[in-house]
């Protein structure tokens, strides 16, 4: 495996972005600590992000809003906006590669680039060159940090070493000294769990697990990846592995008047046909569709229920709406009178390509489904042609917050069609 002898690639993560995107687009926001929350109307939420005022505070992201305003009396609640995320996300993106193409979007707020041999030699003037697009085209309060170092994954540790709006050069012959100090938790692909594993091998810092062998580091993880990441951590250029496209879903919290049977299952309607819709759009069909819901009752959490239910191969609305209804009908004899649905999702699973569907053979479908399918394909193209969900199967009312299958998402970049 080849190991770089420079700087190859660099890593920018967004400063606080949902947070200053909506500081950027409302000065009455700015300079303010500010906390970004799914849904007014409820202090039974989280504060999704926060601003770097509310930061500076002590308010951090994925915060119970009340224990952050314990912390910041003065926060300003401001309902998520993710259409305007989506469109800030793609008007960052035209700025930057502007100046240098953009290899990887990793996440809504995370991108990658490739070094062509003047950024290699100057990567201080090719920061600088990026801020002043963003500063200029977009505006001075959406910054961004920036690292630099031999391959992807390095660059990604070293972007958060001078947040916000910092830069971090990690030339290959300084290391690995400026990782020696750092703890796990700022180690892409070292989570809590893993941690503790580490600890059981005695490994307690970068010095010891920089010191292991490859094979010893696929056999703490239990698969190829222990060893990918010796390689990325020394240096080397290893290559990311595609991802395969396991399912699509969605999830929602809901507002405390709609944690009802009757509001629940309307809203897991609509969040079930916006997952098939992006199901359709990249053309695979689901065997399974599967229905999970967070449970209380009175004060006390209770442990959640899920099912399944088998699909046959299916993309269109009916099925997968015919599926939904025998799950819920399977909640109401299962779970007590009384008992409040806090969130629910869905998901639609077992994906097959559309090009490579084959049907059971004991199953005679094929005139049912295609019609099903022609009129679901009918309803798209109305709802395409007029940009909203104008044609729908059942009732569509959205619930306060609205966007359902459009919320803000780290990994998944949302299109203007998940916010019919």
């Amino acid at each position: 495996m080849r190991k770089p002898d420079t700087i190859e690639r660099l890593y920018l993560d967004f400063d606080g972005f949902f947070a200053s995107v909506e500081q950027q687009a409302r000065p009455s926001l700015r300079g303010k600590p500010i906390g970004i929350v799914p849904f007014d109307g409820t202090v039974h939420t989280v504060v999704i992000a926060c601003s770097k005022e509310a930061k500076a505070l002590g308010v951090k992201n994925v915060m119970r809003l009340g224990d952050a305003k314990k912390i910041c009396p003065s926060l300003v609640l401001v309902p998520q906006t993710p259409d305007l995320y989506r469109r800030a996300h793609n008007a960052l993106l035209a700025e930057i590669n502007s100046v240098i193409p953009v290899e990887a979007i990793k996440s809504i707020d995370e991108l990658c680039c490739k070094l062509g041999r003047r950024d290699i030699e100057n990567p201080e003037y090719l920061a600088k060159q990026i801020k002043s697009r963003i500063h200029d085209n977009i505006g001075p309060y959406i910054t961004c940090s920036i690292g630099f170092a031999a391959n992807r994954h390095l660059a990604k540790i070293a972007c958060k070493m001078d947040k916000p709006n910092g830069v971090t050069i990690w030339h290959p012959h300084d290391m690995p000294a400026p990782m020696l100090p750092l703890p796990f938790d700022d180690i892409p692909g070292i989570g809590h769990s893993m941690e503790k594993r580490l600890h059981r091998a005695g490994i307690y810092d970068m010095k010891s697990l920089l010191a292991t062998e490859p094979k010893q580091m696929r056999k703490l993880w239990g698969n190829v990846t222990g060893e990918r990441l010796w390689y990325a951590l020394h240096g080397y250029a290893v290559k990311a592995e595609k991802s395969k496209r396991g399912m699509f879903g969605h999830g929602r919290v809901l507002p405390p008047n709609l944690r009802n049977f009757t509001d629940a299952r309307d809203c897991t309607r609509m969040l079930l046909v916006k997952a098939a819709r992006r199901m359709r759009r990249e053309n695979y069909y689901a065997s399974i569709v599967y229905m999970w819901l967070s449970l209380r009752r009175g004060s006390m959490k209770e442990k959640g229920w899920s099912t399944r239910h088998k699909l046959h191969m299916a993309n269109d609305d009916r099925a997968c709406l015919k599926a939904l209804d025998a799950m819920w009908a399977q909640a109401r004899k299962s779970l007590p009178k009384g008992i409040k649905i806090v969130r629910v999702g869905v998901t639609l699973g077992e994906l097959t390509r559309s090009d490579t569907r084959q049907l059971d053979m004991l199953i005679n479908d094929d005139p049912e489904r295609q019609k099903w399918e022609s009129i679901t394909n009918a309803i798209d193209g109305l709802n395409s042609r007029y940009g909203k969900s104008l044609v729908t199967m059942g009732p569509w009312k959205l619930p306060p917050g609205g966007n359902l299958g459009g919320k803000i998402s780290y990994t998944r970049i949302p299109r203007a069609e998940d916010f019919w």
